[in-house]
């Protein structure tokens, strides 16, 4: 099974950059999608033989996430029923027989860590929100995390110390979901592997120098280790500031 997710910096920005070769290329069973920007019907989507679920923000041209699906789902959810969390589009999670499946987009603290609060909330929530998932069947979580978890895990990490998406709480915060039970399935494979990244910003001609952030992420239930085949970063991909990333698994 071949999932993938993908951060598009919007979806119809995208769908003009090569996203559909990229997708009818990969020929995925899940392709998630963070930060669409768009409410449905705002964009044409040809593509045939998947199940699509869209979550957009109330606040249009912001947030939101996607699913296409091969498979139909048991049943699909959107947030994680709390209204505090429930507005902006950022969470999808799909049930199937034997696991359950969460695209995220998780808040970002913004520049003076103006939302770090509000992010510590949700971090909380989300993982209680995960662990009652847990509890019933196995879960793959895929998305942007908005954290770089470790100095391995961003080109210029002392100098980051204490910025958005490199805070103690935030990493702290990532550090308790794998404790809680999950498995960052690309560090498990690869665990020594450096400059490998997910994002790069705009600005300094980061990309082309690689200087980036591992943000975005599969994880999965501890128990589904022994199934993991692939956890790959396509950063050669373009159309946005992120690259998708993948994950392939029995």
């Amino acid at each position: 099974m071949k999932l993938i997710s993908w951060n598009v910096n919007g979806l119809r920005a995208c769908l003009g950059k090569g996203f559909l070769d990229y997708f009818n290329r990969e020929q995925a069973d899940v392709f998630c999608i963070q930060e669409t920007k768009m409410q449905p019907g705002q964009a044409e989507l040809p593509i045939d033989g998947y199940h699509c679920y869209m979550n957009s923000a109330e606040k249009k041209g912001y947030s939101g996430t996607a699913v296409f699906a091969r498979e139909e789902p048991l049943s699909c959810a959107y947030g994680m029923n709390i209204d505090e969390h429930d507005h902006e589009g950022r969470l999808i999670t799909l049930e199937y027989p034997d696991f359950y499946l969460c695209t995220v987009y998780t808040p970002n603290a913004q520049r003076e860590l103006t939302r770090l609060s509000y992010r510590v909330r949700w971090e909380e929530d989300f993982l209680r929100y995960l662990k009652s998932l847990d509890v019933k069947k196995p879960v793959i979580v895929c998305g942007d995390m908005n954290v770089a978890h470790q100095p391995i895990d961003l080109k210029n990490a002392k100098s980051n110390e204490g910025n958005a998406g490199y805070t103690p709480e935030e990493r702290n915060a990532f550090s308790r979901l794998l404790d809680a039970g999950f498995t960052d399935t690309f560090r498990y494979l690869y665990p020594a592997r450096k400059d490998a990244y997910s994002w790069w910003s705009y600005m300094f001609r980061a990309r082309e120098h690689n200087a980036g952030w591992r943000i975005d992420y599969f994880l999965c239930s501890d128990r589904l280790r022994g199934r993991i085949l692939d956890a790959r970063i396509d950063a050669e991909i373009m159309g946005s500031d992120h690259c998708p990333v993948v994950l392939e698994i029995r």
